[in-house]
């Protein structure tokens, strides 16, 4: 019970396939995302190293760019916090842009690497 106004709180949690399917609306819009000098979505290009839902619908993604000197290190982390942040049932969101492991292109999907001629 709350001392305050004698009812019972209760902690909404995510069960683990709620969580699954967070994740996945989180990738469609991650899937809306573009470095502008290439025309393959960030999640496509690789550049989306982890996708960390917790039980409370907050939501901690680790990305990269394609080069520490990349022109979009100040518009896409934010971009992508917006993003995640507007998927219905996110809580929160939070983005930590990593530099290591460097990225590289063979962390491209098969899909990626199609699109732009490099299979």
């Amino acid at each position: 019970m709350d001392a305050n106004s004698g009812q019972s709180q209760k902690n909404i949690e995510a069960k683990p396939q709620e969580a699954d399917e967070l994740k996945e609306s989180i990738v469609d819009a991650l899937r809306t995302c573009y470095d502008p000098e290439i025309p393959v979505n960030i999640y496509e290009l690789g550049l989306i190293y982890n996708i960390d839902v917790d039980s409370q619908a907050n939501v901690n993604v680790r990305m990269t760019l394609t080069s520490p000197g990349c022109p979009v290190a100040g518009s896409l982390p934010p971009e992508v916090q917006y993003k995640v942040q507007s998927v219905i049932g996110v809580k929160s969101a939070k983005v930590d842009l990593v530099w290591d492991p460097p990225w590289n292109p063979s962390m491209m999907s098969e899909a990626a690497k199609l699109q732009l001629g490099m299979l």
